[in-house]
């Protein structure tokens, strides 16, 4: 059982507390996303032998494709697991951005298809269809994508949103991009069990992950068609599971209340269905009110919904020692998840402990190839984690 690990590019900046904001909300870090910064980011992953990067898309952070362009020409193996939202662009155009994207890169391109969860947001791009009607739309996108991809000769489609005539490529993709696709409303099963590769959850409880597998698998089974799974989660990982958990204190004690109210206000809005879900783990906030300490957030083994009090989007973390932190992703793999895309505050050191701390112990247990050293890679520990010798 071999599974593939991700790290997380943030392009609206980064920091060493809990970023409030994103899914449709303002975001920005104190640690600004410039290209020097992020360049240092896709080397750490790189690095510490994480297959990709996924970059995130809307009006809270930078253009994913531009940003990761200017990546390829600093890294050598590293993908980039980019955002595409379906409708801000025509398809035959996505479809040859995502061509000139792999031959550049060589075959380093992924996209991680965003519906759009939010109205008012998408409202800001032009874009004034409700979720249901985003969902129809997104499907007769990736049709025709999949269709110029296939490269059987001109395409003509005419649907209720979507419409092109003798639409065809110059060059075909090699490969064809993986198609990542995350949502937990029907409307997202409907599509992504019908077009996307690798299905993605955020983090919630082995549970309540394994139903969703089995949900999208039944619908998969319908098409005839089999897809990967992968769950998008935070990560704060240490020598023992005592510093770990003192690190979620110290970032649940950073958190200014009238932050955490006014996120959750923001986000008790949301039309999305998984952010929903993210919500209940925490209740809204309500531990944080009562002034508990961080473990009162462990939703489940080692799961910390603490991030979710002001980020939206993935609000759930792996907290404990490295040992601990394998074990969770063993459990997740047991139950079908092939794919982990994972971030930590802030990006640049976690990946750094992530990959000397965790990924060692994932190799031992199998569930990992070991990295192969690179040519004029600098041996020994990074400073971010005492030796172990």
């Amino acid at each position: 059982m071999s599974v593939h690990m991700h790290w997380f590019l943030p392009t609206y900046g980064d920091s060493r507390n809990l970023m409030a904001g994103g899914h449709g909300s303002s975001m920005s870090g104190d640690r600004p996303a410039t290209l020097r910064y992020l360049n240092q980011i896709a080397a750490a992953a790189e690095a510490s032998g994480f297959e990709s990067v996924l970059t995130p898309t809307g009006a809270w952070c930078e253009d994913a494709w531009l940003t990761t362009a200017m990546l390829i020409d600093t890294t050598e193996s590293l993908k980039f697991l980019v955002a595409l939202r379906p409708g801000l662009i025509s398809p035959t155009l996505a479809a040859q951005m995502a061509a000139t994207f792999q031959w550049q890169s060589q075959g380093r391109l992924l996209l991680n298809v965003v519906t759009g969860g939010e109205d008012h947001e998408q409202r800001t791009f032009g874009d004034f269809l409700d979720k249901n009607q985003r969902y129809a739309r997104c499907g007769e996108y990736l049709d025709v994508l999949l269709r110029l991809w296939a490269g059987n000769g001109p395409v003509d489609f005419e649907g209720e949103y979507i419409r092109v005539e003798n639409a065809q490529l110059q060059r075909i993709p090699d490969p064809v991009p993986p198609l990542f696709f995350g949502g937990s409303s029907p409307a997202a099963g409907t599509v992504a069990s019908r077009y996307c590769d690798t299905y993605l959850t955020w983090g919630e409880p082995p549970s309540a992950v394994a139903d969703k597998i089995a949900w999208i698998r039944g619908l998969a089974d319908i098409q005839g068609r089999t897809l990967d799974y992968g769950i998008r989660l935070h990560v704060i990982s240490r020598d023992t599971s005592a510093e770990a958990w003192a690190e979620a204190d110290r970032l649940l004690s950073g958190l200014n209340p009238a932050t955490v109210e006014k996120a959750q206000q923001s986000l008790a809005r949301s039309g999305s269905e998984g952010q929903r879900r993210m919500v209940e783990l925490h209740g809204g906030g309500s531990a944080y009110a009562a002034g508990k300490d961080a473990r009162s957030l462990e939703v489940s083994p080692n799961l910390w919904a603490g991030v979710g009090l002001v980020r939206g989007g993935a609000g759930t973390a792996l907290v404990g020692s490295h040992e601990e932190v394998a074990d969770r992703i063993a459990e997740y793999a047991e139950i079908g998840l092939d794919h982990f895309v994972l971030s930590g505050y802030p990006h640049l050191e976690e990946a750094y402990r992530f990959g000397e701390g965790v990924r060692p112990i994932l190799e031992r247990r199998g569930l990992l190839a070991p990295t192969a050293p690179r040519a004029g890679e600098l041996s020994g520990s990074t400073a971010f984690l005492p030796s172990a010798h």
